[in-house]
C-alpha cells in the first residue's frame, strides 16, 4: 500500500512538472497572446503588471 501512495506522488509531481514546463515564458508573444485572450477579471495583479512591461510596454 505504502509504494502505491509513493507512487502516486511520483505520477502526480511529474505531472505538475510536465505541465509547467508547457506554459509560455513571462513576455514572450505567445503568453502576450494567451494573457490578451483570458478574461481580464482572471489576471492576477502580478500578471497585470507582466503584461503592462512586456506587452504594452515594448
Amino acid at each position: 500500500m505504502n509504494l502505491f501512495k509513493g507512487g502516486s506522488l511520483f505520477l502526480a509531481t511529474c505531472l505538475v512538472v510536465i505541465l509547467v514546463g508547457c506554459s509560455p515564458e513571462v513576455g514572450s508573444d505567445e503568453w502576450c497572446k494567451n494573457m490578451k485572450e483570458k478574461p481580464k477579471g482572471d489576471w492576477t495583479a502580478s500578471e497585470a503588471a507582466d503584461y503592462a512591461k512586456h506587452c504594452i510596454i515594448k
